[in-house]
């Protein structure tokens, strides 16, 4: 079932906000609760990892007030990103086929700037971002084949 939910990237803390967020609200880390950064496997051109930042979050993902997903993970500048608060929240669509997740990328990206081409990734999702042309912070997660 399609859904939306928000994206929040932290420097290096976000396994303590989101341990703050779960004593506020009173709910438990989803799926395979914390995934570190060393989980990734390695990539052709990519340097290879501290051992700190290894333990960086790569996924986090929680449900709060019953029915909204908030999902979070640590975007250090030792690995390429210049976060600034403005800048670490992304609305994250997941819809229900890649036709329309097409579809959404084009029309929130025609006018703003592509940061990520859609494309298969190593979880085994279709994802891609942008940024639309009034500035706000897009991904997209498609686990649907079709």
């Amino acid at each position: 079932m399609a859904s939306v939910s928000t994206y929040l990237n932290f420097e290096r803390n976000t396994e303590a906000a989101f341990n703050f967020y779960k004593s506020v609200f009173n709910s438990e880390f989803d799926g395979q609760g914390i995934v570190r950064m060393n989980s990734i496997p390695p990539q052709e051109g990519m340097p290879p990892l501290s051992e700190e930042d290894g333990q960086l979050v790569m996924h986090v993902e929680m449900t709060i007030l019953g029915c909204h997903k908030i999902m979070g993970t640590d975007s250090p500048e030792s690995m390429g990103f210049n976060l600034n608060k403005g800048n670490n929240i992304h609305i994250n669509l997941q819809p229900d086929t890649r036709v329309e997740t097409q579809r959404l990328f084009k029309a929130l990206s025609s006018e703003g700037r592509v940061t990520m081409d859609l494309q298969e990734m190593f979880w085994g999702d279709y994802f891609g971002s942008c940024i639309d042309p009034f500035g706000v912070q897009w991904m997209f997660n498609c686990s649907s084949r079709e």
